[in-house]
């Protein structure tokens, strides 16, 4: 009886006191699907970071965050009807997840004033903020993907990749699609010839792609692939009995899911990160003592410290700090998605700041303006270790070839602007 007394007056006193301000983050998911498998783990990671500030901190400046997931199945209609169906609980940015989805909410959003962050996919030449105000994709984009790829390739071969072959196989989408202007024009450049291989949705079939791979014998391949196509890809190479030093995934295709199936065949696959790898920081035992072990982890726990969870957890420890930066530039702490942007556009991740985080060294040092939503655009090179089943880096952070890259983009998003009559300038804070 005390304890029903004693629940019921609870119960009373929350009603009868003001709502608390909120600090809301929508989770574009998929849990489910042929891409569940790279959805789960970033899922988990972005999750779990806002409730160990939440159980830690309190929050961000005194608001707690509220994490609202909906699946999209990496479906974009499915990703535009979670993004109507949360932006109106105070939604300050969004995290598609899906280069496709991102196509489609970059006008709504902008109609909105909601900020979207697109690490590392996405549309790229949203590096403009200019003319993208309201898009960031720091810390690097699709096009800097390319560019580190063929440095680390032209770091192999003593600076020259005249006469070199290279095929890129990609998942025929807007997402696989996004980096071949880039090679093409960096093939002009190096010497080198481009041959583009298009896997369709969701991949599982690749045995006519992989028999061209065989007869032509390109000196490397990259790939853009993601889900299942990593997977099937990298076996299909074993068979073909392709050498997976020869072999380098994007930052998409290259997480723990990708190489196991393939066993110790898959040895010595290289792929591209955009932040390094420690299953030993200081930020995953506060988040197993404090999440996982308290049972409010968003999974099961298991995938604390993979490549996808490491990345999820980036992901929110750079919203969290733009938060931060918004508060402190409005003096307020229960800021609008308005406020959002404009934290975003000043954010600035220092070496300090990252050790201060538990999380040293975790990605690159950048700082973002109006004129750069990109940040740094460095990505570093790592290896597949079979017998030790963990990825380790190869190289250290890689920068990528501004004289390609800038006019492409600025070309780029001048046509955005011209066919959405867009003004190109900074917005007002």
């Amino acid at each position: 009886m005390m304890k029903r007394l004693g629940a019921l007056t609870v119960a009373a006193m929350m009603a009868a006191a003001p709502a608390m301000a909120e600090l809301v983050i929508p989770d574009l998911s998929y849990r489910t699907g042929p891409y569940a498998a790279g959805g789960i783990p970033f899922s988990d990671g972005y999750q779990d970071y806002f409730t160990l500030l939440n159980q830690r901190d309190g929050g961000i400046g005194g608001e707690p965050v509220r994490v609202l997931e909906c699946e999209t199945g990496y479906n974009t209609e499915k990703g535009v009807e979670c993004y109507e169906s949360t932006k109106g609980e105070g939604a300050l940015v969004y995290q598609p997840l899906s280069t496709g989805i991102t196509y489609q909410l970059i006008p709504k959003a902008a109609a909105d004033g909601i900020p979207l962050h697109t690490m590392g996919y996405g549309r790229t030449s949203a590096r403009n903020g200019e003319v993208f105000n309201n898009v960031f994709n720091y810390p690097a984009n699709y096009w800097d993907a390319a560019s580190v790829a063929v440095n680390y390739l032209l770091d192999q071969n003593e600076g020259s990749l005249d006469g070199k072959t290279i095929a890129l196989v990609y998942h025929n989408s807007a997402y696989g699609k996004e980096p071949i202007r880039t090679l093409q024009a960096l093939g002009e450049k190096h010497g080198f010839s481009l041959t583009e291989i298009a896997v369709d949705h969701p991949g599982q079939e690749q045995k006519s792609q992989w028999l061209q791979i065989r007869r032509e014998r390109p000196d490397y391949v990259l790939m853009w692939g993601w889900g299942v196509m990593n997977q099937v890809a990298i076996q299909e190479a074993a068979n073909i009995n392709y050498p997976m030093d020869q072999f380098i995934g994007n930052w998409w295709a290259g997480a723990e899911h990708d190489v196991t199936p393939a066993g110790a065949a898959a040895d010595g696959y290289l792929s591209l990160n955009m932040n390094t790898l420690n299953p030993d920081l200081p930020v995953f035992d506060e988040i197993r003592a404090q999440v996982v072990d308290a049972g409010m982890a968003a999974g099961d726990g298991s995938n604390v410290g993979s490549v996808l969870y490491t990345r999820g957890m980036y992901a929110a420890m750079l919203a969290a700090e733009a938060i931060r930066k918004a508060q402190e530039i409005h003096g307020v702490s229960d800021i609008t998605p308005e406020m959002m942007r404009d934290g975003m556009e000043a954010l600035e991740i220092t070496a300090a700041r990252m050790e201060e985080l538990g999380m040293p060294a975790i990605g690159p040092e950048f700082s973002v303006s109006c004129q750069n939503h990109g940040g740094s655009g460095e990505g570093l090179v790592q290896r597949w270790n079979a017998s030790e089943m963990r990825f380790e880096p190869l190289t250290d952070f890689i920068s990528p070839d501004r004289e390609i890259i800038d006019p492409l983009i600025e070309e780029d998003s001048m046509a955005y602007a011209a066919e959405n009559n867009i003004t190109p300038g900074c917005a007002e804070s």
